[in-house]
């Protein structure tokens, strides 16, 4: 009997291990509103995938929906959180009513290299304020984040080299804390997504834009601006791709593991090559005519002391909302401060 009994059990596990293999993989979609060959979606989200499905043995696949083919940016967590995506880009900027405190990683002056925003931000929206305040809440889970390196001004017509200039140029905003910066120093923020910012620059009702270099190339306004500012950090903004928890507890703890180990071994490196990016473009748009004025140190120190106290104004609004934007800011900056700039 004992022989009997170890030969149905093998039989049984076999029947087992054939079942698991012939099952069907889970196909997850995955939206965002980059243009198709965008340099994050190259440097960051399809390695993600690529290595994602690898660790797997392909128990899970991606099915890739840019350039806003499942929806507008604006409309991403929407979509993430009724499973219109199973994956999606939400952009906390965006949607800064609902999830203001990541808004921290935006402030002017809040880190000097990508990395440093990257990681801090990583941290506190895995396991921090953030990660309670804007995503618990919202019931979505973060598995991809980088911070872009820190904004330029760019504009058409006008070149900024001194604060003066600024005043009352209409510059594009994402709303939230970049409309409390440009209001300190004296422009107008004008709030879109990224992928309406050329035809409103294309038609004037904007001045310029408080971008990143890659995404002006990206959304072709490299063909319009002539100035870009160089040397101070109005803004950053965080590119992060989410999950819903309906979606997420659907998937196998291997499955999930894979997801986060991925996302940790290669944000560090990813962050990098943003930044290497940022300096390419930088060179590119300089060679196509695009002249960079460096701001002069006087001009710098005019534009730390206009913006010294959007920190405090962004923080106490939130608190006031009970939303603990203070506990979010000190978190937030402790963590930039461990991360040398590199």
């Amino acid at each position: 009997m004992g022989g009997l009994w170890q030969a149905l059990a093998g039989y049984g596990f076999l029947i087992a291990s054939v079942n698991l293999a012939a099952a069907d993989p889970i196909k997850l979609r995955v939206a965002d509103s980059f243009p198709k060959g965008h340099y994050l979606v190259r440097l960051v989200l399809e390695p993600w995938m690529a290595e994602v499905q690898k660790r797997t043995n392909n128990a899970v696949t991606f099915e890739h929906y840019p350039a806003q083919q499942l929806g507008k940016a604006a409309d991403m967590l929407k979509l993430t959180q009724t499973g219109v995506a199973d994956i999606g880009y939400v952009a906390p900027a965006y949607v800064s009513d609902k999830m203001p405190v990541s808004e921290v990683a935006m402030l002017p002056g809040a880190f000097e290299h990508s990395c440093q925003g990257t990681l801090a931000y990583w941290k506190s929206a895995r396991s921090g304020v953030i990660a309670q305040q804007d995503y618990t809440a919202n019931g979505i889970r973060l598995l991809l984040a980088v911070s872009l390196p820190p904004y330029r001004i760019l504009t058409v017509k006008q070149p900024v080299k001194d604060v003066a200039d600024i005043k009352g140029l209409k510059l594009r905003s994402t709303g939230g804390a970049q409309d409390l910066t440009l209001r300190a120093i004296g422009a107008v923020p004008v709030r879109m997504a990224a992928p309406d910012a050329y035809e409103s620059l294309s038609r004037g009702t904007m001045d310029g834009l408080l971008f990143p270099l890659e995404s002006v190339v990206a959304y072709g306004a490299d063909k319009l601006v002539n100035h870009s500012t160089e040397g101070f950090g109005f803004a950053s903004f965080v590119v992060a791709y989410s999950i819903s928890e309906n979606a997420w507890k659907k998937l196998s703890p291997a499955i999930q593991k894979a997801m986060v180990d991925v996302a940790e071994e290669i944000l560090p490196s990813a962050c990098k090559e943003v930044q290497k990016q940022d300096s390419e473009t930088m060179r590119s748009m300089e060679t196509a005519g695009v002249r960079f004025d460096t701001l002069q140190s006087d001009v710098v120190a005019k534009l730390k002391d206009l913006t010294k106290g959007v920190s405090k104004a962004w923080a106490d609004g939130l608190d006031a909302r009970g939303k603990h934007g203070s506990d979010a800011l000190k978190e937030f900056d402790a963590a930039v401060a461990a991360i040398p700039a590199k």
